[in-house]
């Protein structure tokens, strides 16, 4: 593996890391409703967990409910309760076909919880950038040791990698903040 392949491994890697981060902060609750905090419910389908989405229609009436339309009129007791036994917390209504799940406000105390949690999700990611990081470093110390590239190479390529690096965490920190700004707005 050349110099060159390290970077781009490292730097496709660190944007799935970022990619992963964004997703798992779609799942985090804010004051607003968000269909996607729907995608982890699974439902029995038949025999078999099929994940909400794949068993009815997920989609926002206004900003504090969601409506999930079931394919099959059958289903409707079935996502009723995996939604209400889920931990998110909330209450589905069901009014004929339709189910509304009205997204309860937050109290300044679960606020702050979540905030501590997106915290924790963006140090996660950080740790990920870091440590894919490292590996590249490695990566071409390996190269430098088996004379395949030169000790300035490696100095040119670990600031770099060092660039990407920042430029990811710094990425993750306005995720972070602009997460926090969202669930603290009322």
């Amino acid at each position: 593996m050349s110099l060159e392949d390290i970077k781009k491994t490292t730097q496709t890697k660190m944007d799935q890391s970022i990619a992963a981060f964004k997703n798992n902060l779609t799942k985090i609750r804010t004051g607003r409703a968000n269909p996607a905090i729907l995608d982890t419910i699974q439902v029995d389908y038949y025999g078999s967990m099929m994940p909400l989405s794949q068993v009815a229609n997920v989609s926002l009436i206004d900003s504090r409910t969601i409506s999930v339309q079931p394919w099959e009129k059958n289903m409707a007791a079935k996502i009723e309760k995996a939604i209400r036994e889920s931990e998110l917390g909330l209450n589905p209504a069901s009014m004929g076909d339709l189910i509304r799940v009205p997204m309860p406000p937050m109290s300044e105390e679960r606020r702050k919880e979540m905030t501590k949690l997106v915290r924790t999700e963006g140090e996660n990611a950080k740790i990920a950038v870091r440590n894919l990081r490292r590996d590249a470093n490695e990566s071409v110390k390996k190269l430098v040791k088996d004379k395949l590239a030169s000790e300035d190479e490696q100095k040119r390529s670990e600031a770099d990698v060092q660039k990407v690096t920042d430029k990811h965490i710094a990425e993750i920190d306005q995720l972070v903040a602009g997460k926090e700004q969202e669930i603290m707005a009322v």
